[in-house]
């Protein structure tokens, strides 16, 4: 450990970072989309003559949740593949 380059050890606690962070980071959105289909389906059960328009605010809702996601990968891939931190500490 004690003869490891800097700028590789930046780069590994960058990946172990990214990965504990796509974990954790997708975990509120899937959690949230099942909550949001789940009360979908109960709504469509109670009223079928309804299932259009609530499948039509479902589908928007859950695009909407899915973006934090997104934004999640986003922030992980710009750490892995354009990593800001070795440029910062290192000067390039």
């Amino acid at each position: 450990m004690e003869n490891l380059d800097p700028k590789i050890l930046v780069t590994i606690i960058t990946i172990l970072v990214s990965g504990i962070s796509i974990a954790l980071g997708v975990i509120a959105p899937t959690i949230m989309e099942g909550k949001t289909a789940e009360k979908a389906l109960d709504g469509i059960a109670r009223q079928p003559d309804a299932a259009s328009q609530i499948r039509t605010t479902m589908i928007i809702a859950m695009a909407l949740i899915e973006t934090s996601g997104i934004y999640v990968l986003l922030v992980v891939l710009v750490l892995l593949f354009a990593n800001p931190l070795v440029e910062r500490v290192f000067g390039g």
